[in-house]
């Protein structure tokens, strides 16, 4: 007994590594990708939209595919850590390509580049998540204890969220030049996600283990999983909390610097306040987990998913009444108050896809978590694109002035006009998404007893297959 817990408590260890590289890459990208092209490479900020919406419609392309692929995948790692073994050193490539400051005379080279590194990086990140995403449904039979595992994904997902915040731009201002900075951070980081893959892709072992499907590849196969209502519920829940997230941690670091910290940037001077900011925000999101994760036995997923989004998005209006030049501590208590509500819709989308990927074996009389993972990828891709891309665009709009360090033009203070864009995005965003997502929570019916009842009838349908498999073997 008590070395089933220790291995237990090692295979949860050994999966949730791997999103250090989810919750850690995401965060880098969605909260200095922009600002970098803004401030270092000197793209104007509708261009970067433009890129990063193309780019994710091209993701979610290619993502469907992905978790087709994953589904027929046949190797002694299983059908889901194979590609996470592969990617891992890939991974440092990609993330030195995305923050590598290309200098092209041309304005128009300088957009291809960009773009291109992006599409290089956003593929492998593919590769990687969809199987990884596929993965948490396999890797435990029971209801809590499947709950467990993604609980201490979640943990590790925050810890890199944390850590992927504070310490990058820690690493590029410790440098005169932050072209120089950038590519050391994006380096350092390759490698420490590209470690994390492979620890997971060698001892997160999967307890559901079920045979490649042989289908051949078509649409109407790729997207069967949709026929499913408990899964499109999920995946509304997923794509409007992550579009939420997107957003504002990609103007994170824009409203700090020009309209919080106004002042200060103007001087010349550089801050950590909204590295101080980002760090708290989610830790705070660690120190919320236990308590969702007991409102979750207690009151179930839907209604924990409720508590933390009202959170959200009270804080997110709060913004409304900040003015510029604001004193830092009610930022800081902000951030802690908003990271508390944000924990929640963060835990539980990765808790229910468990149970929507049984009751689609229920539906389907098989298992598809690697269509699902790839669905569910491919509408993430495009409200995290859309929402980042748009808000990027309308930054743009708003007379954004972007840097050019190579003529050496640095502007430290922005018109009136993108001051606005920034305050109404950060504190509109959660209301418009969120709400949605509320009334979503009340129309999913999944909870410990519909999911109990549901294993048992998978319990029941995979006994009356092994019967059959047996006949045909008698037969012949």
């Amino acid at each position: 007994m008590e070395k089933t817990k220790k291995n237990n408590f090692f295979r949860k260890i050994a999966f949730a590594s791997a999103d250090l590289f989810g919750g850690g890459s995401f965060n880098i990208i969605n909260f200095l990708y922009p600002y970098f092209l803004a401030k270092v490479v000197g793209i104007n900020p509708f261009w970067s939209g433009f890129i990063i919406i193309v780019a994710r419609i091209y993701d979610a392309i290619i993502d469907p595919f992905i978790g087709w692929l994953s589904d027929r995948t046949s190797s002694k790692f299983g059908k889901r850590r194979l590609y996470l073994i592969i990617c891992s050193p890939l991974i440092v490539v990609g993330m030195f390509l995305m923050f590598y400051p290309f200098n092209f005379s041309n304005q128009a080279y300088q957009i291809i580049a960009v773009f291109l590194a992006y599409i290089i990086f956003v593929t492998i990140q593919s590769t990687v998540m969809i199987p990884y995403f596929s993965l948490s449904s396999e890797i435990a039979s029971d209801y809590q204890n499947r709950a467990s595992f993604n609980t201490y994904r979640l943990g590790f997902s925050i810890f890199a969220s944390i850590l992927c915040v504070a310490v990058p731009k820690l690493i590029v201002d410790a440098f005169g030049d932050p072209r120089v900075g950038y590519q050391v951070m994006s380096l350092s980081f390759g490698v420490f996600f590209g470690l994390s893959l492979l620890f997971s892709g060698f001892f997160a072992k999967e307890e559901i283990v079920t045979p490649p499907i042989k289908t051949k590849l078509n649409f109407k196969t790729i997207f069967e999983p949709l026929k499913s209502k408990p899964y499109r519920q999920y995946l509304y829940l997923m794509l409007l909390t992550a579009t939420t997230m997107a957003v504002m941690s990609g103007m994170f670091f824009f409203y700090i610097d020009f309209y919080v910290m106004q002042d200060v940037t103007r001087s010349g001077e550089t801050n950590i306040f909204g590295t101080i900011a980002a760090g708290l925000m989610f830790l705070m999101q660690i120190v919320a987990l236990p308590i969702y994760l007991k409102m979750i036995k207690k009151k179930g997923k839907a209604f924990t998913y409720r508590f933390g989004a009202y959170i959200w998005i009270i804080t997110g209006l709060v913004l409304l009444l900040i003015p510029t030049n604001s004193n830092p501590i009610y930022i800081i208590v902000l951030a802690c108050v908003m990271g508390f509500g944000i924990s929640a819709p963060g835990l539980v989308p990765h808790t229910m896809f468990g149970d929507v990927a049984d009751a689609g074996q229920l539906q389907f009389k098989k298992r598809i978590e690697g269509q699902m993972s790839g669905v569910t990828n491919f509408v993430d891709q495009i409200g995290q694109g859309a929402g980042l891309g748009l808000a990027m665009i309308i930054l743009g709009f708003s007379s954004f002035k972007e840097d050019n360090l190579y003529e050496n033009i640095i502007y430290t203070e922005q018109p009136e006009s993108a001051l606005l864009a920034l305050k109404i995005i950060m504190a509109v965003t959660p209301l418009i998404f969120l709400s949605v997502a509320i009334i979503i929570t009340f129309f999913y019916k999944i909870d410990a007893k519909e999911q109990k009842r549901i294993k048992d009838e998978i319990a029941l349908l995979n006994a009356d297959l092994n019967k059959s498999t047996e006949l045909e073997n008698e037969k012949a």
